[in-house]
């Protein structure tokens, strides 16, 4: 074990040279104490467990790369009070890797290199808040308090009661700072038997904290786990991982939409510690009846298992309470909806029922509404406020195809998830996404696996449409589509491991997303992906400023602008202005335009706005393919 240094002068500068260019490589010994910056002119070495402590905030330009000596252990960890700032963007990602993966670069590119069956190379980013836990550790209390804390997973103290490896307090409101267009690759460390390091972990973070456009490839343990808070993540993508794709634990209550995970494995090791469990773990609460209980709502997944030897696409436990919509669950092994009935032994409690609360069946018939009265909070309404529509336990609009397990089912249709008003299509005979291409069989921690080597997951047939979506709430987009991709666009372009491992296709279109935002926010355009040639179509704008101009455009390539950023190109007929309503909304209706069968256009609402920062705040993108 080792102590830690409270200074921050122990740095170490060497000069690593790659493919012929010098380069600096900061080794970084101490934990940050005071605000610093990293950028991409450097390349940085985490040479053990760092943290960056309360008070300070650790920016990490975009393009900066975080290679750690491989198999040291290095590990990044926010305490309670500091914050960390990921400035990464759709061409200059940051990279938190190994020197192991760097090696594979071409010449210190990051867009290149090769997939290898390896994990636990480095250590991890933990990030701890101070908002709502439950936890049933010595000290607190079943009901919510602000006392109520847990000591992080993976991390090692530096004292008795080190405050900087707690998580927990009484502020859902918490701010740890940001992260986008993150790519965390080979890392996992294993502390001890039991004691793995996830890809990201997050305890106890609120909502005023800020994470999208995050890939976790290949760790030894989960992909992302949450223990409680009320942290809103959005663009996750997770694949190979050796535990759970995405695990949440002691109250999580927040809100997820646009994550891909891609069940595989990362070392030949047990399940659970190389070899992937369950897509998604939900547990509830420990002791099953503390509060908070995770109530969570997830938009717009795309979740693909294991077909010869998965687990669960969702596993629920301790009395979660979760909705799931506009999904796709494909490729999936034992169970697609997976009863654990079981809870925390050393709280004294199990499962669903528990302490007169809820039953499993009853959550899947019980109002959002409906709030237990076991060690509640004072205000429950403003306490649990992710859920705004349904029962407490739901599954709508959702696409399931090729879950072949004679089990796979058992339990969905005992819930009632393929009650004709949830909208779910089971088993329908074209895939939802466009392609997927698998390695051959090969066993793993004594499992038959089929690694996924190639994947198209823009939705397809009946994932192209749903009955319903996301509500306009600050947070959600309004997507009309199953599945974490727009038609026609990859979020996943530019920045991922899986694009430069060639999982997953180099596009030549980059969708603005966000980055010119406005008024009320990052404006949002919905519609379907493939459209019939000669109709009248109508796209959905929302989030624009109000009775304001906008500029619709539609065109088949983009260029970048300086400041603007993309650009596209004007199709023949489809550059038109069209004022936004009250709300910042508006009905965009045009006719299909006279292209060549088979060619794509992109269409992207410019909004003129005094509150963006180029006075137009610019949609997503949104794209089809003519018949």
């Amino acid at each position: 074990m080792f102590s830690r240094l409270h200074t921050t002068a122990a740095l170490g500068l060497v000069v690593a040279v790659t493919a012929g260019v010098s380069q600096a490589q900061i080794l970084v010994n101490a934990d940050i104490a005071v605000s610093t910056t990293w950028t991409a002119s450097n390349v940085y070495n985490l040479q053990r467990q760092i943290y960056v402590l309360p008070g300070a905030t650790l920016t990490i330009q975009a393009g900066t790369v975080v290679a750690s000596t491989t198999n040291i252990g290095g590990s990044l960890a926010v305490a309670r009070g500091a914050q960390i700032v990921v400035q990464g963007t759709a061409k200059n990602p940051v990279i938190f890797t190994s020197e192991a993966d760097r090696a594979t670069w071409t010449g210190g590119n990051p867009r290149t290199g090769a997939w290898r069956e390896a994990a636990n190379e480095w250590g991890n980013i933990t990030i701890m808040g101070r908002g709502y836990i439950s936890s049933c550790i010595a000290g607190n209390t079943p009901a919510p308090s602000a006392t109520n804390v847990h000591p992080m997973e993976g991390l090692v103290a530096a004292a008795p009661n080190d405050p900087n490896v707690l998580y927990g307090g009484g502020n859902d409101d918490d701010d740890s700072g940001s992260l986008s267009y993150l790519s965390l690759r080979y890392g996992g460390k294993v502390i001890g038997l039991g004691n793995e390091l996830n890809g990201l972990s997050l305890g106890g973070i609120g909502r005023d904290s800020d994470i999208d456009h995050v890939e976790i490839m290949n760790n030894v343990d989960d992909g992302i786990e949450i223990w409680g808070g009320t942290v809103n993540l959005k663009y996750l993508s997770i694949w190979n991982v050796g535990d759970d794709s995405l695990d949440i634990d002691q109250g999580w209550r927040g809100k997820a939409q646009f994550g891909l995970i891609v069940q595989g494995y990362s070392v030949d090791a047990p399940q659970g510690s190389g070899v992937g469990d369950n897509c998604i773990e939900t547990d509830g609460a420990e002791g099953s009846d503390y509060q908070p209980v995770t109530t969570g709502t997830i938009y717009n997944m795309t979740v693909i298992g294991q077909p010869v030897a998965g687990d669960h696409a969702t596993a629920w436990r301790d009395n979660c309470r979760m909705q799931y919509r506009n999904s796709i669950f494909m490729d999936l092994g034992e169970r697609v909806l997976g009863f654990d009935n079981s809870g925390d032994h050393s709280c004294g409690l199990l499962g669903y029922g528990a302490n007169t609360t809820l039953s499993w069946a009853a959550t899947w018939t019980t109002p959002y509404t409906a709030f237990s009265a076991v060690n509640a909070p004072a205000n429950p309404a403003a306490f649990y406020r992710a859920q705004s529509s349904g029962n407490l336990n739901q599954i709508t609009d959702s696409v399931f195809y090729n879950n072949l397990f004679a089990t796979a089912y058992t339990e969905a249709v005992a819930r009632g998830v393929f009650a004709a008003a949830n909208n779910n299509v089971r088993e329908p005979a074209n895939s939802p996404i466009r392609s997927i291409t698998r390695a051959p069989s090969a066993i793993k921690g004594g499992l038959a696996l089929v690694r996924v080597t190639g994947l198209d997951p823009r939705p397809a047939n009946d994932a192209l449409s749903s009955v319903g979506f996301a509500p306009n709430d600050g947070f959600f987009s309004g997507a009309k589509y199953r599945g974490a991709f727009t038609p026609g666009i990859l979020w996943t372009t530019g920045w991922t491991a899986s694009e430069a491992f060639g999982f997953t296709p180099a596009e030549p279109w980059t969708d603005l997303g966000k980055s010119l935002a406005g008024t009320n926010g990052a404006p949002e355009l919905s519609g379907i992906g493939t459209l019939a040639a000669g109709s009248l179509t109508t796209l959905t704008l929302r989030n624009g400023a109000p009775n304001t101009p906008s500029v619709f455009v539609a065109g088949g390539s983009r260029i970048d602008l300086p400041f603007l950023g993309g650009v596209l190109v004007p199709a023949p007929d489809l550059l038109f202005q069209i004022n936004t309503d009250a709300t910042g909304g508006a009905a965009i209706s045009f006719n299909y335009p006279a292209v060549p069968s088979g060619s794509s256009l992109y269409f992207q609402q410019w909004v003129f706005d005094v509150g963006a920062p180029q006075l137009f705040a610019v949609s997503n993108a949104v794209a089809a393919t003519k018949p």
